[in-house]
């Protein structure tokens, strides 16, 4: 009786412990990490009533929350994360926020919010992180974030903001204004000398004021990409500690000068894609002796002779070119499309031989394009065109002699090595060159068989030599080296080896250092079925020049599947399934030879004991145990017992009973394939 009488108040206590622990996890949410709520997708207007009062971490996101009410958070002293982000509320209520003491992250992102107040974030002194982007705030009240002393990192992108109050917060490090309406920021607008990262994309700047990075010493990460910048700002030079600068979509930006980025020697990534350049600095590596990634894509690049330095220099180089399937010629017509990384020394029209050092100085003026007053706009001749050019005579007089060509007309550097642009009979650009040289753009010239011995030779632009090249596996290739090692008078210190896929869709190159002992190489992990380029280069020792290249391609085999293996394979794994059915026959083969013995035994005892006048077969043991019902006395299974032989319920008996093992027993433990 006793027991019986405290099992009721026992089974109670437990209900009410398991109650308490089911309400302690809000309807619709998680609770399975201690100290964190998670409520995604709950459709819930309203924050949860019966959230733990001892919560650290609550995420209310994509809730459909409209409204938060006064006095919600109330009760949660040691709350440090809420993520309110991806809901609809329109606005914040006045101090909404200050029973939140603790709370060091407020993520707001993605609501329908209009502006932010003095009274928003009151009372938040620890908040650390605040997040505001893709909202719709057109108004920020002067004050609003002030009283963040701890604030770290401030977002504010995809908003309706116009104009920026100013910002005092000694503490921040990140700062995201992109993608807003501001055309101007004024200087000293920012107050923020530690900030590290700064995010002005999309504003809608036409220039940088002055001191608006004055007092940011700190600054590492720039980002001006997508605003309406005419030029490159000054500003910028004073940014010593920059290493990342974004300055893509600033499509009016037609020309970089080196003193426009002078003392920027920390920067590591530049991002100076979608802009109108048609050249680069020729010195970037002494000006930016860090950088290791470089965007230049969708640039209209004009690949001529003060280019051909890029292509070589970002092979040789340490430095990674962004998108370089995007970073194309545009000018001239001969290489318009091409790949800037793919056109060899020749492709730019360089000069093989020249007798002046004025050429390489000379820098392409870069011209914002005129509309022709003409009404039919000049175009180059076919290449398949027959030309007619009548014999050019070197003119004595000076160049400043020779009329000017209309900017209109002719681009900017369109003829190479001094020719001269006009427009011709058919209002076709034709290129009038100099002694020496011919082309239609004047970019060969005229091999001479004598040249005078006082005249220094100029360096060629390198002769391939071929190099042997055989497959091996469909993975891999063999270099011959000895005959290239032969036939170079460099002294040598090591060879450079590269290669690249030419079929493949990633025709990035693989540069290898080989020492100058080897007799042959080979390149291993190739794809099959595929076409490679392989070039090696001489190093030489000490301040030697380098050798000539010797470059080849070759096939490497496809991957052909060999015949035997497979069916070695499948024998060897199906020898189970082999073995299974021929032991079965075997099993069935004795056990019918067997019953037949049985039977023709029990025949023969049958016919003995009618001869001595029993009735009916003797008693087995399966009849002893009720199995089988005994005859009848003068049943007609005493009549012709010897019939019963040939398919009778008798002969049945053994081989439907047989205790034998099974067939599974029998077969071998190696798993089927």
């Amino acid at each position: 009786m006793h027991s019986r009488s405290c099992l009721p108040p026992l089974l109670l206590l437990l209900l009410v412990l398991l109650g308490s622990g089911v309400q302690s996890c809000p309807s619709g949410c998680q609770c399975n990490q201690p100290q964190t709520v998670f409520c995604t997708a709950r459709q819930g207007t309203t924050v949860p009533r019966d959230v733990p009062p001892d919560t650290v971490g609550l995420y209310i996101f994509e809730n459909g929350i409209t409204t938060l009410d006064v006095g919600c958070f109330a009760g949660f002293p040691g709350l440090q994360l809420l993520d309110l982000s991806q809901n609809q509320i329109t606005s914040l209520p006045g101090g909404i926020f200050q029973p939140l003491v603790n709370l060091s992250n407020l993520d707001l992102t993605a609501n329908k919010l209009h502006e932010i107040s003095n009274e928003t974030f009151r009372g938040l002194r620890r908040l650390e992180r605040l997040y505001l982007g893709k909202n719709r705030i057109r108004h920020i009240q002067p004050g609003a974030f002030d009283a963040l002393d701890h604030l770290l990192e401030l977002k504010l992108p995809d908003n309706e903001l116009r104009v920026l109050p100013p910002l005092h917060l000694p503490r921040l490090l990140l700062l995201d204004l992109s993608h807003n309406s501001i055309p101007a920021l004024e200087a000293g607008i920012l107050d923020t000398a530690n900030v590290e990262a700064l995010r002005l994309a999309g504003l809608g700047l036409r220039q940088l004021d002055e001191g608006l990075f004055g007092r940011l010493r700190n600054l590492h990460d720039l980002d001006v990409s997508d605003n309406q910048l005419g030029h490159m700002p000054s500003v910028i030079q004073g940014l010593r500690g920059l290493t990342r600068l974004r300055l893509a979509g600033n499509t009016r930006i037609a020309q970089i000068r080196p003193e426009d980025l002078a003392g920027l020697t920390a920067l590591q990534e530049l991002d100076v894609s979608n802009l109108s350049l048609q050249a680069l600095p020729s010195d970037l590596s002494s000006l930016f002796p860090r950088l290791r990634l470089l965007a230049a894509a969708r640039n209209p690049f004009n690949c001529l002779c003060p280019l051909s330095w890029f292509g070589p220099w970002v092979r040789e180089s340490h430095v990674v070119l962004a998108s370089p399937e995007e970073t194309r010629c545009h000018f001239p017509p001969k290489n318009a499309g091409r790949l800037l990384l793919e056109l060899d020394y020749a492709d730019f029209g360089c000069p093989v031989t020249t007798t002046t050092a004025t050429v390489p100085t000379i820098r392409p003026t870069v011209r914002e394009p005129t509309p022709s007053t003409s009404s039919q706009a000049p175009t180059w001749p076919s290449p398949t065109e027959p030309t007619t050019q009548a014999p050019i005579v070197l003119s004595t007089a000076p160049p400043t002699m020779r009329p000017a060509p209309q900017p209109q007309d002719c681009p900017a550097s369109i003829c190479l090595n001094g020719g001269s642009c006009r427009v011709g009979a058919k209002h076709h650009l034709e290129c009038l060159c100099p002694e020496g040289f011919i082309g239609l753009y004047c970019e060969s010239p005229v091999e001479q068989r004598t040249k005078p011995s006082s005249i220094p030779d100029t360096p060629r632009p390198p002769r391939l030599l071929p190099l042997r090249i055989e497959p091996v596996s469909p993975t891999s290739l063999r270099v011959e080296l000895q005959r290239y090692l032969q036939g170079n008078t460099v002294q040598l210190r090591s060879l450079r080896l590269t290669y690249r896929n030419l079929s493949g869709p990633d025709k990035r190159l693989v540069t290898l250092r080989l020492p100058a002992s080897l007799a042959e190489y080979t390149v291993t992990q190739l794809r099959p079925n595929a076409t490679y380029s392989i070039c090696v280069t001489a190093l030489g020792a000490g301040r030697t020049p380098e050798g000539e290249e010797a470059c080849g391609e070759a096939n490497t085999p496809q991957a052909v599947r060999s015949n035997h293996a497979p069916v070695t394979q499948a024998r060897e794994g199906n020898l189970p399934l082999l073995i299974a059915p021929a032991l079965a026959a075997v099993l069935l083969a004795v056990l019918a030879a067997s019953g037949a013995v049985y039977c023709v035994r029990r025949a023969r005892a049958s016919s003995t004991a009618q001869d001595k006048g029993q009735v009916g077969p003797g008693t087995g043991p399966l009849e002893l145990e009720g199995v089988k019902v005994p005859l009848e006395p003068g049943s007609k299974a005493s009549e012709g017992g010897g019939e019963a032989l040939s398919g009778g319920p008798e002969c049945e008996v053994p081989l439907m009973g047989y205790p034998g093992p099974s067939l599974q027993g029998v077969l071998p433990a190696q798993p089927y394939i």
